[in-house]
């Protein structure tokens, strides 16, 4: 056909669009430039040349065929069918639930990706600043049902389903948990995330791809056991970019010189290449077209996978030594870092992935054009956690190395991009690296480091010009042997806001730990973000019968997803008895819904009308499931010393506990051995039978939690005072319609000024008195209450097995000092126990607690958090978009 076009004429260049070749006819005489790809597509700029260029026949072919996404159950059923029959070659005879669940996924795949594509698009467009949320772990959870809740297609997937065969439940079961992360700091950047999407803010998730997450919990004979979680067999919910690949150096060493102007400057040389390749995961926002995206780094070997020359020498291992030593990068959450290689991991791990993201968010700066000052206004990074901290280091890096710009106004740049949000006050759980291991591992980083201190304690002694002791205080070189790296104090420096994450915990580090940075930098640098929760998983997806129940009362829509607040119409219902019958009957079927999952993973029979006290959470002393089984001890032998008559009077109870404890933490681990060894004795008790079960629910994660917390009664919250952060699982519960037990910390104080004291069980010491009583512990006298003596006499009678191996539990508190004062909170915690089973006695005085207490916790959306985040941390404002489901690209949306 060309030959019918003679003289063809070429299509005179879009400006400033990237050119590769020009290339075909496109259009009668007409051939035009094909677009490259790049790492980060089209720039604003570029990107309205482009739009330009493309002719009114090909924009309307294009918009004729874009995919709409399907929107009733027919065309829903069509995309199951597509998928099963071509993208999976399976049939309708061989199509079993995996092959269902991989269907319907992909089909809800392809809708979101649509719109996926249009808020990146949007997003370019608009040319606005972003917010990256640099987190050492997503604690995602399943993906299909979120995506059918958030796009409001949930009903429709049911009926194509039941049509073709399958119920809902059974396919959303199919699907494997994403392994990315362990505790509440990875659920919170999974609730953060679904909160920036939902209100349409421009943000990016930067994490790591995790090949076998943090380890999959087993159970053997009481212990804890760790395997490989192999959640990756079949992901639909990532996209491999294989084109963007970033080279991330370790090792080698700093060459310094002068160049021409007779500047001195320093190249990083030499050492090991290893290339992180971006996977791209979509996260919808609840009723909006916003689908934001979470980017994931995984590890490769720069040589390639295989070296041919080794391997036709007969060196077979070393063929494939390059990749597994890259691939270990990304292989594992928090490798056990007890050894010196496994410290060294865990650094090269948290450079790897801070490397490539800011590789990443600079590149897409770049394409913007803009002068290095603007740098700012365009890009809002955070800091959860210690983890990112490198992240400040490698922005300095590379504006001075590589971009050329002096030291102070490359700092400047960087200080005004970062926050940092801390998570702990406990100074042992803050990030230290070795200067040996940093001068091995990043020796520019290092010089860099030493750079950041040496300018900052310049400026400290020229604010404090006597005070020397406060500067080996404040210096992010602590002078001990070795040297360490003080991570948080280096993220304190490089950031312009330090936020603390519930009211008690800001005001603790303010006056402990990071006292001193209040005095150098004054108390604004300082704020305070409360924790929230997204009520879209944890509510609408988690407890969907309840969800409706509250909608019906909140004007008949789920408005209340968006707006928490509207809770409050339910306190109008706590009298109507139809109501509390309805919403006592959801929690029973919750309860009935957990009792068959014990069943099912455990073997043992729990009666759903005993009243379910449940703490699941990472296991640590400082969270004190200790005091837990303990006080569970204490209960089982009241009960055996009671006559018949007396335990007929008793409320029954199942104490269910879940969580994992890090591979290297022998104390946690001991916990979970004598919460089984306990539950071995307990359960299979005659004289207790109903009274007491004692259970320990496997590998808890997301997908558990959902059915666990809808199911509590009484959830605990009883870490130490001023331990705990905030914590967030004591806002799930509650908002579930669960009441708590708890000492006052974290954000179990805000929990009690909104719901009242009333609608809450409190106990033990204060923040205040910790460090005293401590003190007394080492120094003074140390009586352990009776009761608690009691129950270690029990322990140390092989009562629960050997003796010996709870020895150390037991040792930490008779012994070293009851670090985390269990013998000070043991009576008061009994005693709130006593009141909880008196209380739960009277149901109609317990629902009227439950329901006031759902009512009151609107304060704890995490959109209010964002939007807190938004306006006073990153300065960002939300993208104007209409609801989700849009047709085609339209002329200036390209």
């Amino acid at each position: 056909m060309a030959s019918t076009f003679p003289g063809m004429r070429e299509r005179r260049p879009s400006t400033s669009a990237p050119i590769s070749e020009l290339q075909g006819p496109v259009g009668p005489g007409f051939s035009r430039p094909k677009h490259k790809r790049t790492f980060t597509g089209f720039g604003a700029g570029e990107i309205k040349n482009v739009e330009a260029s493309i002719p009114e026949p090909q924009r309307e072919a294009w918009k004729k065929f874009a995919p709409n996404g399907f929107k009733n159950k027919e065309d829903f059923e069509k995309e199951v069918v597509r998928h099963v029959e071509t993208t999976l070659a399976r049939s309708m005879f061989n199509c079993d639930e995996t092959a269902a669940y991989a269907a319907a996924s992909l089909a809800f795949r392809d809708r979101l990706i649509t719109e996926w594509n249009r808020t990146q698009q949007r997003q370019t467009f608009a040319d606005s600043k972003r917010i990256y949320y640099l987190s050492l772990e997503f604690l995602m959870g399943r993906a299909l049902d979120n995506a059918m809740l958030n796009v409001g297609l949930k009903n429709v997937a049911k009926e194509g389903l039941s049509d073709l065969g399958f119920r809902i439940e059974d396919i959303i079961n199919q699907e494997h948990d994403a392994a990315l992360g362990n505790g509440g700091l990875g659920r919170l950047a999974a609730c953060f995330l679904d909160s920036m999407a939902s209100l349409n803010y421009p943000a990016w998730g930067y994490g790591l791809r995790y090949r076998y997450g943090i380890f999959k919990q087993e159970i053997v004979d009481g212990y804890q056991v760790e395997v490989p979680d192999y959640w990756l067999d079949f992901n639909p919910w990532e996209f491999p970019r294989h084109d963007i690949v970033v080279d991330i150096q370790f090792y080698g060493h700093v060459r310094k010189y002068q160049d021409a102007q007779g500047d001195n400057k320093a190249s990083w040389e030499g050492g090991e290449i290893v290339k992180a390749v971006a996977y791209d995961v979509p996260v919808p926002g609840f009723d909006t077209a916003t689908t934001n995206n979470l980017r994931l780094w995984s590890s490769k070997a720069a040589s390639g996978e295989f070296d041919f020359q080794k391997f036709n020498s007969g060196d077979y291992e070393s063929s494939v030594a390059d990749q597994q030593r890259a691939e270990t990068i990304s292989a594992v959450l928090y490798p056990n870092d007890n050894l010196d290689r496994g410290k060294e991991l865990r650094l090269k791990q948290q450079y790897f992935w801070v490397a490539a993201s800011l590789y990443d968010i600079v590149r897409r700066f770049k394409k913007s054009k803009r002068a290095w000052t603007e740098f700012s206004d365009q890009v809002a990074i955070q800091l959860n956690d210690t983890h990112p901290t490198l992240a400040i280091v490698e922005l300095q890096r590379i504006l001075i190395d590589q971009e050329g710009l002096e030291w102070d106004e490359a700092w400047d740049i960087v200080s005004k991009t970062f926050g940092y949000t801390n998570h702990t006050v406990l100074p042992e759980a803050l990030e230290k690296w070795s200067v040996p291991l940093f001068q091995n591992l990043l020796p520019r980083h290092l010089q860099i480091i030493y750079e950041i201190n040496l300018h900052f304690l310049q400026s400290v002694e020229r604010k404090f010009p006597n005070e020397r002791d406060l500067l080996s205080r404040v210096s992010i070189i602590e002078e001990s042997q070795p040297k360490m790296v003080r991570m948080a104090f280096l993220a304190i420096v490089g950031s312009h806001k330090v936020n603390g994450v519930a009211e008690l915990h800001s005001d603790l580090i303010k006056t402990t730990i990071f006292r001193d940075f209040v005095k150098v930098f004054g108390p604004d640098k300082f704020t305070n973000v409360t924790n929230g929760i997204t009520p879209r998983r944890w509510l609408h997806q988690a407890n969907p019968r309840l969800s409706e129940l509250i909608a019906s009362k909140t004007g008949g829509s789920l408005g209340f997803l968006k707006d928490l607040n509207n809770l409050n119409e339910l306190e109008k219902y706590v009298d109507d008895k139809e109501f509390k019958k309805e919403w006592a009957e959801i929690k029973y079927a919750n309860k009935v819904r957990l009792a068959k999952h014990i069943q099912t993973t455990t073997g043992v029979t729990v009666n759903p009308a005993a009243l379910f006290d449940i703490q699941v959470k990472r296991i640590h002393e400082y969270k004190r499931q200790q005091m837990n089984i303990f006080g569970v001890i204490h209960r089982y032998l009241t009960i055996k010393s009671m006559t018949a008559a007396e335990r007929k009077k008793l409320a029954p109870r199942v104490s269910i506990f879940g969580g994992k404890a890090a591979p290297g933490y022998w104390m946690a681990k001991t916990i979970i051995h004598l919460i089984n060894s306990v539950g071995a004795v307990v359960n299979n008790d005659k004289d207790v039978g109903d009274l007491l079960k004692v259970i320990f629910l496997e590998d808890y994660n997301v997908s558990k939690a959902e059915i666990i917390i809808p199911a509590s009664d009484i959830s605990e919250h009883i870490s130490t005072a001023g331990t705990e952060a905030s914590g967030t699982s004591n806002m799930k519960f509650v908002l579930n319609g669960g009441l708590i037990i708890g000492t006052c910390d974290g954000a179990n104080i805000e929990i009690t000024r909104e719901i009242g004291e009333n609608n809450i069980f409190l106990f033990g010491n204060l923040a205040e008195d910790v460090e005293d009583l401590r003190h007394a512990h080492n120094y003074g006298s140390h009586t352990l209450d009776p009761d608690l003596s009691a129950v270690f006499e029990a322990i140390k009678k092989n009562t629960f097995g050997d003796a010996n191996s709870f020895g150390a539990l037991v040792g930490a508190i008779e012994e070293h000092g009851d670090y985390y004062l269990v013998s000070d909170d043991f009576h008061s915690y009994n005693q709130t126990q006593a009141l909880v089973d008196e209380a739960y006695k009277n149901p109609d005085e317990w629902l009227t607690k439950c329901i006031t207490s759902v009512a009151r916790m609107g304060f704890f959306s995490s959109d209010r958090c964002i939007n807190e985040y938004a306006e006073s941390i990153w300065n960002i404002e939300p993208l104007t978009t209409g609801k989700s489901g849009g047709s085609g690209l339209q002329k200036g949306e390209l």
